[in-house]
């Protein structure tokens, strides 16, 4: 279970770092898209974080569920622009996301309970 950590770590690290050094298809695609230049930056500065927030134990879960939930916007961009394989792509890139926060639910729930962790 690790690895996927790992791997989506990666992922996330690469696409955020493609995005801030504004590598010419991610600013091909922000602007295909008619998204400001702006958002991309902070989408890659949230992909950033995203990554670091994954390779730490204690919130590796709670980072996992976070970016599943983010990568929701990029389903639906390549939905809303019928790019039908970056559809598939981001799809099992949330699925993993949401499958490993749902693996460390116990994790996350003690972050946000207020006493002592079992």
């Amino acid at each position: 279970m690790r690895i996927s950590v790992y791997v989506l770590a990666l992922i996330f690290f690469a696409s955020g770092m493609a995005k801030l050094l504004s590598l010419q298809f991610e600013v091909d695609a922000f602007a295909r898209w008619q998204y400001p230049i702006y958002f991309m930056y902070l989408v890659g500065v949230v992909e950033i974080i995203g990554a670091i927030g994954l390779l730490i134990p204690r919130f590796s879960a709670l980072a996992s569920l976070c970016l599943a939930g983010f990568m929701l916007g990029a389903v639906g961009t390549h939905f809303v622009h019928r790019e039908w394989v970056m559809l598939v792509v981001a799809s099992v890139i949330a699925l993993v996301a949401l499958w490993q926060g749902w693996s460390g639910r116990d994790v996350v729930a003690q972050l946000f309970s207020r006493g002592k962790p079992k």
